[in-house]
């Protein structure tokens, strides 16, 4: 617990998605988990500290391996139909945020519209369609910005 951190902005980004009316759901998979590199209760404890802390509205956890080939699991869009379901989400008007290429594999298998946070990671990139933001927070502001132009129009990259 003690590692974990809140990015700068995350806080009021959530926030201002949640005043505009969105649901914040927060979808993870946890591996390390099915591998025993992680106890579950851990996962839980921080999904409950974020929850605590943050406009977050649910959390779907995938405990499963790759090896598993569950269908929750990103990119599979499993957790995502799940939270879809319980609180009458419309995937056409919805954007998933995330920082992983099975992130915005799993929006694009709901087919919403994806941000992908490109925080550099050495690892496979993902496919496009995606805007490419450096943050959560600059991903909200361009969710948010009054236009009448979808902010998507001729800006995937």
């Amino acid at each position: 617990m003690a590692e974990v951190e809140i990015l700068s902005g995350v806080t009021e980004a959530l926030e201002a998605l949640r005043a505009a009316g969105f649901s914040n759901v927060m979808i993870t998979n946890q591996p390390d988990v099915a591998l025993g590199k992680q106890r579950r209760e851990v996962v839980e404890a921080i999904n409950r500290y974020l929850s605590e802390r943050l406009a977050i509205d649910t959390v779907k956890v995938c405990y499963h391996a790759d090896a598993d080939h569950c269908a929750c699991r990103k990119p599979k869009p499993g957790m995502l139909l799940e939270a879809a379901e319980e609180m009458g989400i419309d995937f056409s008007n919805s954007y998933l945020v995330g920082d992983r290429w099975r992130d915005v594999e799993a929006g694009h298998a709901v087919g919403c519209r994806v941000l992908f946070v490109d925080y550099g990671y050495r690892e496979k990139k993902p496919e496009k369609p995606y805007l490419s933001v450096k943050s959560l927070p600059e991903a909200v502001r361009i969710i948010l910005r009054p236009t009448q132009q979808s902010p998507y129009e001729g800006r995937f990259s």
